[in-house]
């Protein structure tokens, strides 16, 4: 890869679309607050569904899962520069991971959804594996993503296939959200999202494969920066050409399988776990999909300069990803303006669009005049407390070679 110190602009590109696209995607969930109105026609209900199916098609599970893989590049990239500095930055990347996870709390605040805090306490996956070579790290990494403990449960199905199955846990949780969310009062919202909320999303994501997916995501992310992946180069474009083939033949195959086991296992024991293990790898598969074009289509002529406004956005990621929770709770919440009460996917889908827009010129106004994001730079600056760095400003860096 070349220097550290040049800026990948094409992964601050796609962390830009990832956020757009979880923007998207939160705004048809009005945050994590599933109604659906009742007062819409017959044909919009229709819309509605078309627009949350291909939302979801297209990014539900893999928008957060690129935002795993560019976090751990994001790892490499940090802890490299400090090498070539002298300094071992694993004490000073724990000491970030707890600041990121304040900035979780404060988000979980607003919206129970947050995977800041998530990803706070998963980094720390990333400490043992750093200093390992790049096949112990893909052997580690590769046993996350089978999804270990969810084979047990397989195994147990087996053994008894007619057992009994009870609802998932996070189901009796997110039951009572509602009872929060469509209130008038901001305190119980934000108790409830950071008690029940909480709660929630973390049995959620056990259950559905993300917590051992994300850490491997995170290993994923730091081999491709010590392979130099996306560096600019015709062995990286040959590598991305195969990688999106071989991806689309994995999705092509995994997504209609894990369709039909409800067909193929009439045992519930052995098909909820086999559900969650090949919807995990189905959007693992599809997520590389998304990359790997991404990738390709940023070096073309026709759509590099369409791609590269992407960059803003996600240069701020986290600035714009705590204030699309703000502002969208405030817009469909009880105790802001309650419009889950009147909205539906598609007029979602409109509002999420507009409030994209609004980040994508708010990112570029305060680019021209900020080296950083606000949240970024607070970051920033505590990450490098007592350090003698805390004052010296991120600057812009020079784009690689593209």
């Amino acid at each position: 890869m070349p220097n550290t110190s040049s800026r990948l602009h094409v992964v601050d590109a796609l962390r830009g679309f990832a956020i757009l696209s979880i923007m998207l995607l939160h705004n048809i969930e009005h945050f994590d607050f599933y109604y659906s109105p009742e007062t819409l026609p017959g044909w919009m209900k229709i819309l509605d569904k078309g627009v949350w199916d291909t939302l979801f098609f297209l990014f539900g599970g893999k928008s957060y899962a690129i935002f795993a893989l560019l976090f751990g590049l994001t790892f490499w990239i940090q802890s490299t520069h400090q090498e070539r500095k002298g300094r071992d930055f694993r004490g000073r990347f724990a000491w970030r991971l707890a600041l990121l996870l304040l900035f979780g709390l404060l988000n979980s605040t607003f919206y129970q959804g947050d995977i800041l805090m998530l990803y706070a306490v998963l980094g720390f996956s990333l400490l043992p594996v750093a200093r390992l070579g790049n096949r112990a790290v893909f052997a580690v990494a590769l046993v996350l993503l089978l999804q270990p403990f969810h084979w047990v449960q397989v195994i147990e199905g087996l053994r008894e296939p007619g057992m009994k199955m009870v609802d998932p846990l996070s189901w009796a949780y997110f039951g009572k959200t509602n009872e929060y969310l469509s209130g008038g009062s901001v305190l119980n919202t934000w108790f409830g999202n950071l008690t029940t909320g909480r709660t929630a999303v973390i049995l959620w994501s056990w259950e559905n494969c993300r917590v051992l997916q994300t850490c491997a995501l995170f290993m994923l992310g730091l081999l491709a920066g010590r392979l130099g992946l996306f560096a600019a180069g015709a062995a990286q474009l040959r590598l991305w050409r195969r990688v999106l083939v071989g991806s689309a033949i994995g999705f092509a195959a995994l997504y209609p399988s894990v369709a039909l086991l409800p067909r193929w296992i009439p045992s519930e024991a052995i098909r909820r776990p086999l559900t969650s293990i090949g919807s995990s790898w189905s959007n693992l598969a599809f997520m590389l999909v998304l990359v790997s074009g991404f990738v390709l289509l940023y070096q073309t002529r026709l759509l590099h300069g369409i791609l590269e406004k992407l960059a803003p956005i996600g240069r701020m990621s986290l600035s714009n990803y705590i204030g699309q929770s703000l502002v969208g709770t405030t817009l469909y919440y009880g105790y802001g303006l309650g419009l889950y009460q009147y909205t539906g996917a598609t007029y979602c889908l409109l509002i999420g669009a507009g409030l994209a827009a609004a980040q994508l010129m708010l990112s570029r106004w305060w680019l021209r005049h900020h080296p950083q994001g606000p949240l970024e730079s607070l970051w920033h600056y505590a990450t490098w407390l007592r350090s003698g760095q805390e004052k010296a400003a991120a600057r812009p860096e020079p784009v690689a070679a593209a």
